[in-house]
């Protein structure tokens, strides 16, 4: 099945190259460069998709190219972009080896819009397009709080939880590690949470913000540490909650916890986001505990109405986006220049609304089926 999947990518990959190849013999129109990371994370098979036919019917040429998780592959697909006459390039990077390719684009006059990963430490391009990804991290220790009813729990009969962050390279893994534990600090601190393993307080806590974080959002890491802590550090308690960052991971944990003789009969309350078919799946059926639906084609589509508004020169008002501003000006700031941030709202989903991103048609025909 996966397989076909990566297959069926592939060809639909070849057909938008193939197509724009005859649209530019036709009428020259501009070309577009899709970036996108990777596609072991299958949320980033869909944006890729979604940016590229949103681009189309504007009038617009799209290559997209995935990375395959390797920036030395994503900086020559960008590069091909470039010599191919790209005008604009939206750019989900892998890390921040992407910015010697950001840098080429810049000199050569090419806009770039980071794509729901901030672009770090470059000062080369002025538009970043994301979700709130601090209330995305807030909504995940919402999960927790509402899961265990913390409210209602004393430091007499504490609960225990173990921490998960996202890839070290992804700069939103930051954001919605310090929204998470900004709802749950506060109990640690009363005793009713007890931490199992490392605990950063915050993600500048960087040595143990490293400890927790896994490279590359990579699911067999995820699991793999699970397990350790399992046999290791969690091994005389039963843990109440696992703070993991995104659906991929979750699953992994879970599929650990299972394999645990004392989780059988009673999971942890395990967090997500992204509202992937399997994790909405197995919300429904009381595994997973929630998840964050960020409409990821509202995403594409908004970047291409900013992409189209750049390229036009015209003024820059995207729908159902607002620029960050205040507090949340943090989330543009990549170490080197402040660019111009805009935010896309979050849906915290659990068993209770879990139709809502099925009712919003954001599933395949095949995923919809499953839920159903």
């Amino acid at each position: 099945m996966k397989k076909l999947g990566l297959s069926l990518l592939a060809l639909l990959t070849a057909s938008f190259i193939f197509g724009n190849a005859q649209q530019q013999g036709a009428g020259g129109a501009t070309l577009i460069g899709i970036a996108m990371p990777e596609t072991h994370v299958q949320r980033w098979q869909k944006d890729g998709a979604n940016l590229a036919s949103e681009a189309q019917k504007r009038g617009y040429r799209a290559e997209l190219q995935f990375g395959n998780a390797d920036q030395t592959t994503q900086n020559q697909q960008i590069q091909g972009f470039l010599t191919n006459g790209a005008k604009l390039l939206v750019v989900s990077s892998v890390n921040e080896g992407v910015i010697s390719a950001v840098s080429d684009a810049h000199r050569d006059g090419v806009e770039i819009i980071a794509y729901d990963r901030i672009i770090s430490n470059s000062a080369d391009y002025d538009y970043y397009i994301t979700f709130n990804n601090y209330k995305v991290g807030q909504f995940q220790g919402q999960g927790i709080e509402e899961g265990l009813n913390l409210k209602s729990a004393t430091a007499a009969n504490p609960k225990y939880i173990t921490l998960f962050a996202g890839s070290p390279t992804d700069g939103n893994a930051f954001f919605f590690y310090d929204g998470a534990m900004s709802v749950l600090n506060p109990y640690i601190d009363s005793g009713v949470l007890k931490v199992v393993g490392p605990y950063p307080r915050t993600s500048k806590d960087t040595a143990n913000f490293q400890r927790i974080a896994t490279e590359n959002w990579q699911a067999p890491v995820a699991k793999t540490r699970m397990e350790n802590l399992l046999a290791g550090d969690a091994r005389s308690v039963t843990l109440d909650a696992v703070l993991a960052p995104n659906d991929t991971l979750a699953r992994a944990i879970i599929e650990a916890c299972i394999s645990d003789a004392k989780y059988q009969s009673k999971l942890p309350v395990v967090t997500g986001q992204d509202a992937e078919a399997d994790s909405v799946l197995s919300i429904k059926n009381g595994f997973q505990y929630m998840t964050v639906f960020k409409d990821t084609s509202k995403l594409a589509e908004a970047a291409i109405i900013l992409a189209d508004q750049i390229l036009k020169k015209e003024p820059i008002n995207v729908p159902g986006a607002v620029l960050a501003s205040g507090d949340l000006l943090s989330i543009g700031d990549t170490g080197r220049k402040v660019v111009n941030a805009y935010l896309l709202e979050p849906v915290y989903i659990t068993k209770n609304n879990w139709r809502i991103p099925l009712d919003a048609g954001f599933f395949t025909a095949d995923e919809a089926a499953r839920l159903k």
